[in-house]
């Protein structure tokens, strides 16, 4: 493990729309803001159906990790349903959100190109396009010093039931 970001220090703010509130786990650079990020890996506490901001040029992948599921409608008339394996899409698109069961607690990932996301339940080698990778702690893993939902800079394998493993791969 290199660097673990703490579910515990995870400072959740309110959406401009008060639909929700986000907490940012990690961003590329460091420091960068919506505007300007390479990458950034969030959680959503998600209350009520809305409309889901708009980031040109950034594509999107989602998962829920707590309630849901939650349909995305987009404005080319295509539609998602975002649930416990991870959807993605473009960041360009119009989206309206409904939520089709309680509120909901989502994993958010998004990258503007040359980089793209991988989410994964196994581990997997890294490729050569690798340029970060992450453990999504989804229990406690006491032998790795992660507490649910802690997220890990890594290059350790795991069990497939344990976590998910980020990837942001180049090109």
């Amino acid at each position: 493990m290199v660097t673990v970001h703490r579910l515990a220090d995870r400072r959740f703010t309110p959406w401009k729309n008060g639909d929700g509130e986000t907490a940012e786990i990690v961003c590329e650079p460091p420091g960068a803001g919506l505007d300007d990020f390479a990458w950034r890996i969030s959680t959503a506490r998600v209350a009520k159906s809305g409309p889901f901001s708009h980031f040109p040029g950034v594509s999107r992948t989602l998962m829920i990790l707590e309630g849901g599921p939650m349909t995305l409608r987009f404005a080319d008339g295509t539609a998602l349903t975002a649930g416990p394996e991870a959807i993605q899409f473009a960041g360009d698109l119009g989206c309206e959100a409904t939520l089709d069961g309680p509120p909901l607690l989502d994993l958010n990932m998004m990258c503007r190109a040359p980089f793209s996301c991988a989410v994964a339940r196994r581990w997997s080698p890294a490729s050569a396009r690798l340029a970060a990778r992450y453990l999504l702690a989804l229990t406690d893993l006491p032998a790795l010093g992660l507490y649910r939902l802690d997220l890990a800079e890594t290059d350790s394998p795991f069990s497939a039931e344990a976590a998910l493993q980020i990837d942001i791969l180049r090109g």
